[in-house]
């Protein structure tokens, strides 16, 4: 599957590395005291897994799944939830987890579903964010990198539900992104 990436953005040595510093950075934030943390699967799920095992605090986990883009390089519409979480959030510090920001608009759109929730507080940290695609103000509090407008693959992140089992993160080669016979 490497033989499909145009190039290697970020290495796996550079995730453990990077990953290993947000766990700190959110465990000095946090302080004392239990967060809950909401995973936006399927994308974060490898990220979300690394993640909490460098957080030094306790914490309960749920996932929720949002649906965006489909079988294309961008989004299809309006992120849809297509399954919420059975955690109870009132009161709770929640910290919602993705892996890659760029429009803005599905994190935006978790953030408001879950502030109707009340939470006591509500923060967001992204393996990516790529700031060039941003179609909605919208800032995560923990960021891993910062990336190009570039459509990458891998640690998570699919193509046409491909490629999120790639150690590293990279760009598609162009001649595969919409090949016919995945149509």
């Amino acid at each position: 599957m490497l033989e499909d990436l145009e190039s290697v953005l970020i290495s796996q040595r550079r995730i453990a590395r990077r990953t290993r510093e947000l766990g700190e950075e959110i465990t000095t934030f946090y302080g004392a005291g239990e967060i809950t943390v909401i995973s936006i699967i399927n994308g974060a799920l490898l990220f979300t897994a690394d993640l909490i095992r460098r957080i030094r605090i306790p914490l309960r986990m749920d996932c929720i799944r949002v649906a965006s883009y489909g079988n294309d390089t961008r989004p299809e519409g309006e992120p849809e939830v297509i399954y919420n979480v059975d955690l109870e959030v009132e009161n709770r510090r929640l910290l919602i987890i993705d892996d890659i920001l760029d429009t803005g608009r599905t994190l935006f759109m978790i953030s408001q579903v879950f502030h109707r929730m009340n939470p006591k507080s509500l923060h967001t940290c992204v393996l990516l964010d790529k700031k060039d695609r941003r179609e909605i103000p919208f800032e995560a509090d923990f960021v891993g990198f910062a990336i190009p407008d570039k459509f990458v693959v891998g640690y998570g992140l699919d193509f046409a539900g491909r490629y999120r089992n790639l150690p590293s993160i990279g760009t598609l080669k162009p001649e595969l992104q919409n090949p016919p016979e995945w149509a």
